[in-house]
């Protein structure tokens, strides 16, 4: 059922040291068949258009927590999710400030550009998400809002589903928007499930499922109720009956219930990281997620350690903590030069927003931590 991809590996040399748990990276070439049939693809990324979105040093905002004129977006800009609004693509962005500052010491917003054409990005000048002086400062102090996936209800409510970091402890957090420039936060996810067994567990990266209805790609239920994938070093599934209170699914044992898991020699090693909102079709719910290379000798010797690339996973839509099907080879992984660069050199290519727009799939993704990039898949081209 699964399906595997050719690899050709043209610099042996390379590859037996890449065996042996090194940094190296295998010089390799992928001749692909064509993915199964429950699989989204092939996404190709449009000539001469990526990056689509990079930092901006000249955009400046107010922030309430510095009590100062900052560079919201002058490091960094990455990991977006992407929803259509009007009948325009809607953008939201990690940003990251204070250049100036190592890795783990900026703060994060998050912004807004808008596109009818995919790629030519009209971005706002402030950010529409921040770390402020509102019931969530206790979550997002001083580390600020990461990591965004954003999801539409067909009645038009927005739900975003984001990193609150306060340096301490990242929370899966909720907030809702009826224009994705107001938003209200509603604090984390799982702080009432179990009594709050889970309000202050280390948690993120919720995928909520979806489904296309008249060419729009919106919220739905599953056996009743809203559903969400979620989670980094597994992947989980939670419940919610208002899209903001959700239930974590526990086991036999009383434990987090685990769907997936990273696969020692497989390209998802290390992390197996829920992308995009997931999405109802006529095979089952499909997932795509975010998977990491180990960096010891668990990794896949094919692919440069501690790379991330882009998986997907099958599972029922009776049973939707049932797997029907797992690539295993990532569809989409770091090529171009601005997906090995930046903060991340290993190479980065994070899913975070799929959206359908006029007939077509938008994929926007983070470029090694740094900017945003774009691939598209057209149905009308799918291979055979």
């Amino acid at each position: 059922m699964y399906m595997r991809l050719t690899i050709q590996l043209f610099a042996l040399s390379l590859w037996l040291t890449a065996c042996g748990g090194g940094q190296q990276t295998a010089t390799e070439e992928v001749t692909e068949s064509a993915l199964p049939a429950w699989a989204l693809g092939e996404f190709v990324r449009p000539e001469g258009k990526n990056p689509v979105i990079t930092p901006n040093p000249e955009s400046r905002f107010d922030c309430p927590m510095r009590q100062a004129s900052v560079g919201w977006e002058e490091s960094d800009t990455f990991n977006p999710a992407a929803v259509v609004k009007d009948d325009t693509i809607c953008v939201l962005y990690r940003a990251e400030d204070n250049s100036a500052t190592g890795i783990g010491m900026r703060t994060s917003r998050i912004g807004l550009a808008q596109t009818t054409d995919g790629v030519t990005m009209i971005r706002r000048a402030a950010p529409v998400m921040y770390p402020a002086e509102d019931n969530a400062k206790a979550y997002e102090w001083e580390g600020g809002c990461e990591d965004p996936r954003v999801a539409v209800t067909e009645d038009g409510l927005y739900v975003m589903l984001y990193t609150a970091w306060n340096r301490d402890v990242p929370r899966l957090s909720v907030a809702t928007s009826r224009d994705l420039l107001t938003w209200e936060k509603h604090g984390p996810a799982f702080a009432k499930a179990y009594d709050g067994r889970f309000k202050d567990m280390a948690c993120k990266s919720g995928s909520i499922v979806t489904k296309l209805v008249d060419g729009h790609q919106v919220i739905t239920k599953v056996n009743g109720k809203y559903l969400m994938y979620w989670g980094e070093h597994m992947v989980a599934v939670a419940t919610s009956d208002d899209l903001i209170e959700w239930t974590p699914v526990l086991n036999d044992q009383n434990e987090l219930l685990g769907l997936i898991y990273p696969r020692e020699h497989y390209f998802d090693s290390a992390l197996t990281e829920c992308g995009p909102p997931a999405l109802l079709t006529e095979h089952g719910i499909l997932l795509l997620y975010n998977g990491k290379n180990e960096t010891d000798d668990r990794r896949d010797p094919r692919f440069t350690a501690g790379t991330y690339s882009a998986g997907q996973v099958l599972f029922d839509a009776q049973d939707p903590y049932k797997v029907l099907g797992r690539l295993d080879m990532p569809f989409f992984r770091p090529m171009a030069d601005f997906e090995k660069s930046g903060q991340y050199v290993d190479g980065t290519v994070f899913l975070e927003g799929l959206t359908f727009y006029h007939g077509k799939w938008y994929l926007y993704y983070g470029c090694a931590d740094s900017m945003v990039g774009v691939a598209i898949y057209d149905p009308a081209q799918k291979k055979q």
